[in-house]
Order: structure tokens, then sequence, then C-alpha cells
């Protein structure tokens, strides 16, 4: 029953979290995404090994008496948490054992299209959803599902969540050199994105030994990708692959400004990217009222006001 359970483990966007492994013995999974961390595998359209409902909350429940200050439980899996069959049952037993406690799901999203997934979804806190690719081919190359799933469903089924869910809704991208980084891949991705109006969207690349031979592409990449988004979008690079030949610069006011107000930063992007002078700037400009700092589901921006 311990390896149901994982953690705690401390998170700078949701705090202290417990995992929730609905697959901890074997990999079960209807993608078989070439950047995974777990081995490759035939992907499957449902699982075979199910635990019970019951076991799975008898594990949630020792581990919140173990650890009394966790700020969120989080739902994962070793391959797709929604491809567990008795997730709404799931859900509503978590919901009676929270307590305070927010509700987070890890998803690829592959089930998004499904009504019953859908209303499952709605009892979380958080949703955080997988979407590498806007395109069917790029879609088929980095994430390798089964051949039934439909990369336009899962977009609808995405627009039709969002029209009903009232929690954090975050999208998750992860760059693969080669695949996922050019920029038509990203204005795609922008022109869909601008529709689901998503709390917030995760840039990121691999930062671990993948399945397939793949590579991550650096963090100056992400960081010319994300001005290939509309800068409404809330777009937060969180990955810091490849960060050492990074020289930070010098930005006068009128830099600053238009930077912010084309893609705001967090203070990581601040302290990798200005030198000192350039931060006593930002600083000073912060202090007068010319940027402020929106916290957005964990994380802070500078933006231009």
């Amino acid at each position: 029953m311990k390896n149901i359970i994982f953690g705690p483990i401390p998170s700078r966007r949701f705090g202290k979290s417990l995992g929730i492994d609905l697959s901890p013995t074997i990999k079960q999974c209807n993608f078989d995404c070439v950047y995974c961390e777990l081995k490759p595998a035939k992907p499957k359209t449902n699982y075979r090994e199910i635990l019970p409902v019951s076991e799975i909350l008898q594990a949630v429940r020792e581990g919140l008496s173990e650890y009394s200050d966790i700020d969120v439980l989080t739902v994962t899996a070793n391959g797709e948490p929604t491809l567990y069959p008795y997730l709404q049952e799931l859900v509503e037993g978590l919901d009676t054992l929270k307590g305070d406690t927010r509700l987070l799901i890890l998803s690829n999203a592959s089930t998004i299209d499904r009504p019953e997934v859908r209303r499952a979804l709605l009892r979380f806190d958080t949703v955080k959803l997988s979407l590498d690719c806007a395109t069917p081919r790029c879609f088929k190359r980095i994430d390798r599902p089964v051949a039934s799933i439909d990369l336009e469903a899962i977009q609808k089924g995405m627009i039709d969540f969002r029209r009903d869910y009232r929690g954090a809704l975050i999208v998750e991208i992860l760059v693969v050199e080669g695949i996922n980084d050019k920029a038509e891949e990203i204005e795609a991705l922008n022109r869909y994105l601008l529709r689901l109006k998503p709390d917030r969207i995760d840039l990121g690349t691999i930062d671990r030994p993948p399945a397939y031979s793949v590579r991550p592409v650096t963090y100056k990449k992400l960081r010319e990708l994300s001005f290939l988004f509309e800068a409404t979008l809330p777009v937060h690079i969180t990955s810091r692959q490849d960060i050492g030949n990074i020289i930070p610069s010098s930005y006068t006011d009128e830099e600053i400004l238009h930077t912010l107000a084309k893609r705001p930063l967090t203070p990581e992007d601040i302290r990798l990217l200005f030198d000192q002078k350039s931060k006593d700037r930002l600083k000073k400009l912060l202090d007068e009222g010319e940027i402020g700092v929106l916290k957005n589901n964990g994380v802070n921006f500078y933006i231009s006001t």
C-alpha cells in the first residue's frame, strides 16, 4: 500500500505535495511519449491492473495522518491517471478526506473528450493538462498515442472543459529538439491557446533521461519560443536546462518596460538574465509603480503596469 503514496515533494508552484500513484507497479498509458522518463512501452487504451478505490483512499488516509502539513494531493500515475476506471468515485472519496488540502491531477489530456472524464476533473482544484503540439503530425511524432486518439477531439474536449471548469487550468508544453521547437508549431499552439485561455502555460523541456534518443532545447531557445506566444498568454518557462552559458545582460529602463510589455518575467528569469545594475533599475521601477508583480497560480510575474 505504501507505494501508492509518494513524497511529500516541495514545489515552488503548488507547495508541499503528497503524490497518489494510480498505477504504482507498471506503466499503463495510452501514449508512449519520446521524452517519457519511464521505459518505452506499447500504449494501452485501458488499465489492465486496477487498484480498488478503497485501497487508494486508505493509503491517502494514512499519508495525511503521517504528514499533517500537506498543501496539495497530486493524482498521477505510471502512465495516464484518467484511464483509471473509477476516477469519479475516487475523487469523491478524496473530497471527504482532504479537508483544506487542494486536489491536483496531472494528465496528458488524451481522454478529455469523454464527458465522464470531464465530470470527474471538475472536482479537482487544479487540473494540469499536457499539450505538446497543436498539429496532428507533430502530435503523433512526440506523444506516440494509440491509433484511436484524435488530436482534434482532445482540443475540442479541452475547450468544453474550460467552459465549465472553475478551478485553475494549467497547460504544460514540453519542447523536444527538432520536433516541436519550430516557429510554425509554436504559432499553432498560440492560436489554440488563445481560444482555450488557460490560467497558466508551463513551457519546459526534457530534464530527466528520456525513453528515446531525443534531446532537450536550451533555456535560451525556450525563451526565444516564449516570445512567439501572444503577450496576453501567461507563459512560464519551467526548465533551466543548459543555462551555464548565459551571461546576464544590461537593460535600460525603457528596455525593461518594453520586455515586460512583450513577455512578463519571473524572479528566476530576472536572476538569470539581468546584471546587477539592471536588477537595481527593475527595483526602482517597481518602487515607482512603473511595473508590478502579478501572482498567477503560485508563480510571480513582473509585468508592465
